[in-house]
């Protein structure tokens, strides 16, 4: 964790992403096993009523496995798991997954390919009568935007209609949660921007409780209420997107969630002496006077820093390398002091790899710090 910050624990409870909304999930002390190897260890969490909790790590963290525990489709080897205040899975109780009252839409969609999309979205509505049945079918198509497409097979649907579909028929019932596992990753980059943003105003508008699992870090960030960030089965943070991105509690949160470069600097009574000059005491987070005289490593992202061509004393260091973004350009400055540090600029700004540079701290946020190692 970081020093000086305040910790998050797996509930939230040290600021409360939503200031009401009752439980409507709880996972206490989870954890599972597949022979020798434990996927997730000691796992505690709450999910509150109308948000969406987004569950983000790389691969192997645990994070499906969350998903398929809390759907009722593996039994953990420890803990409980409780849905709307009724418990679910315990040492003595273990409910089926077509009794939990949970929605779930798959990575590939999993839509019947003999059935329409209109058939396919009633398909969880036959304890219905017909009448109630195609109200509902009419009003969930009409949510997602494919009133004329109700009687086209999935195969003539387009990855985004799929999708869409697909969540309109996990919506059918009226599921007191939604789980989402990794719902964007079928389709191409262009089309998992615009499914991102259509999917979060249909989760809003329906008032829906969501439970989403990606390793992507910029679709957590954009859809989410909160994010939990994953590691080795563990938490390591829960917290609202901008809380775990500009003050993240451990140098893995810090880099999984975007480029991250680490400033060394010395704690002084107005400020933090680092290679590339003094930052500003205030411009850092929770700095405080049993801090002085402490050496940190500030987190500086590509946009918390800009370099400029400069000669001789002016310069900090010389660029190694840069990458094309289209509307910017990345930039990895070895720094006079052995350290590295990326810029990101527009594209239109020209700087050689080889040339040397002054290198400043530009942004307008504070910066987060770890003890150095």
């Amino acid at each position: 964790m970081a020093n000086g910050q305040l910790h998050t624990t797996a509930t939230g409870d040290r600021r409360p992403a939503l200031e009401s909304g009752d439980t409507v999930l709880e996972l206490e002390s989870v954890a599972k096993r597949y022979g020798a190897e434990t996927v997730i260890s000691d796992l505690s969490l709450s999910v509150r009523e109308g948000e969406i909790l987004t569950l983000l790590g790389p691969s192997g963290c645990g994070k499906t496995t969350t998903l398929r525990l809390v759907a009722g489709l593996e039994r953990p080897d420890a803990g409980r798991i409780d849905l709307q205040g009724e418990r679910v899975t315990g040492a003595d109780r273990f409910v089926p997954p077509e009794e939990r009252d949970v929605g779930v839409v798959f990575q590939e969609f999993a839509l019947f390919p003999h059935l329409t999309a209109r058939e396919n979205v009633a398909f969880g509505l036959r304890d219905r009568d017909e009448r109630e049945r195609d109200e509902r079918v009419d009003e969930l198509l009409g949510l997602v935007g494919l009133e004329t497409q109700g009687g086209a097979y999935p195969d003539e649907l387009s990855g985004g209609q799929q999708q869409r579909i697909a969540l309109a028929r996990a919506l059918a019932p009226e599921p007191e949660l939604l789980l989402l596992d990794e719902p964007f990753s079928n389709l191409d980059a262009g089309l998992r921007v615009e499914m991102r943003e259509e999917v979060r105003r249909i989760i809003t508008e329906t008032g829906v409780t969501a439970v989403s699992v990606t390793h992507d870090q910029e679709e957590a960030l954009s859809i989410s209420d909160r994010v939990a960030v994953l590691c080795d089965g563990g938490i390591e943070q829960i917290d609202r997107p901008q809380t775990v991105f500009q003050r993240p509690d451990s140098r893995f949160v810090a880099g999984f969630l975007g480029h991250a470069s680490f400033l060394a600097g010395e704690v002084l009574a107005d400020g933090v002496d680092t290679a590339i000059g003094r930052v500003r005491r205030d411009a850092v987070t929770d700095l405080t006077g049993r801090h002085d005289g402490a050496t940190v490593d500030l987190l500086v992202r590509p946009d918390d820093v800009t370099a400029a061509p400069a000669d001789g004393g002016a310069a900090d260091g010389r660029v190694v390398y840069r990458r094309y973004l289209g509307p910017t350009a990345l930039y990895r400055v070895e720094l006079e002091s052995g350290e590295t540090l990326e810029c990101m600029h527009n594209h239109a700004d020209r700087i050689d790899v080889g040339e040397r540079v002054a290198v400043r701290v530009t942004t307008d946020h504070d910066l987060a710090w770890f003890p150095a190692d």
